[in-house]
């Protein structure tokens, strides 16, 4: 060996890492306008003041992309992905009756391209701040070698906190109850491994390029829903952020022994993705994606029709029975 190495001629420029945290402080001050960290930002571990709530329970998720992020990579669109992170854990992080407080992400790169991570980011901080949650932190990993050129590693974690008696509790869901749905803007960040296969497979004028862009459409952050139901007074009996697995699995898990539903689907309104569904099994969409709805809540019979108008896209979509399983219809 010539010469002594250095760990940058190894592919890892730390000073560069270094300085990429300080080039994104001004995303990270958009989502502390109404909450704040205690301490700065940067320290080895963010700390959060939990002393307005009386009886916390802390709530806690952790989501991905998925495969997703290789076509958002090569359409060159790393702020819906930045957007897409925050709301696969957020969105869980709502269904349980509390506030998402505290955000991290974490990046694995094959080399740093501070451009590239700086709009992950500002897509990131653009929906945190929609949703009083704060950036705390996080991990940048420069790993040439382990990861490709072509590729991101992009994992999120979310840390919320509820009051003990506002808790969801889906063991007080009864028969009778009712489950409202609210609009999906595209299949969102699941079931992109099975959309990936169909471009590869079907002809090369199936989308346009601005078609395969509304396709890409972030997934939406349903806060807006969570705050309308909350000043209406109204405490779901449970909900369910509709990821992979579709209707039947996401709501199949907030049920116990002798409870199901019945569910009447409408068509989806959303003729790009109609384009890619001809293509799919017309009973393996309804496991795979959410066909349309990416929020349900369950609520009592007298309040279904109060939350309808809870944020756009809100419906009806079935009742609570003694039958086990989901059963979709489609309208």
């Amino acid at each position: 060996m010539a010469g002594k190495l250095t760990y940058k001629e190894a592919g890892v420029d730390t000073i560069e890492a270094a300085s990429f945290v300080t080039d994104i402080k001004g995303h990270v001050q958009r989502t502390q306008k109404n909450r704040q960290l205690m301490g700065g930002y940067g320290l080895f571990a963010a700390a959060f003041d939990m002393s307005d709530y009386k009886q916390p329970v802390l709530v806690t998720g952790c989501d991905g992309v998925g495969t997703k992020m290789e076509v958002l990579i090569k359409e060159d669109l790393l702020e819906i992905a930045g957007k897409d992170l925050v709301a696969m854990s957020v969105n869980d992080i709502l269904t349980t009756g509390g506030d998402p407080l505290m955000f991290l992400d974490y990046v694995g790169v094959n080399k740093l391209d501070k451009d590239k991570l700086t709009r992950l980011i500002a897509g990131m901080c653009d929906y945190l701040e929609d949703c009083n949650c704060v950036l705390a932190g996080g991990e940048t990993a420069e790993m040439p070698g382990a990861v490709p050129e072509d590729m991101i590693e992009f994992a999120g974690f979310c840390i919320g906190a509820v009051e003990k008696p506002d808790l969801v509790d889906p063991s007080s869901i009864e028969v009778g109850d009712v489950l409202v749905g609210f609009g999906s803007d595209s299949f969102h960040a699941n079931g992109w491994s099975l959309v990936r296969r169909i471009l590869e497979q079907a002809p090369d004028d199936l989308l346009s390029k601005e078609e395969l862009r509304e396709l890409l459409a972030p997934t939406r952050l349903y806060h807006d829903v969570v705050n309308d139901i909350r000043a209406l007074g109204i405490k779901p009996k449970a909900s369910a952020h509709i990821t992979g697995g579709g209707l039947p699995e996401n709501l199949e898990r907030l049920f116990g022994e002798g409870i199901g539903a019945d569910l009447v689907v409408p068509e989806w309104d959303n003729p790009v993705a109609q384009k890619v569904l001809a293509y799919t099994d017309p009973v393996d969409r309804y496991h795979t994606f959410n066909m349309g709805f990416g929020w349900v809540s369950v609520v009592t019979a007298e309040e279904a029709q109060k939350i309808v108008s809870a944020g756009p896209g809100g419906q009806i979509l079935g009742t609570i029975t003694n039958q086990e399983g989901v059963r979709i219809n489609q309208a």
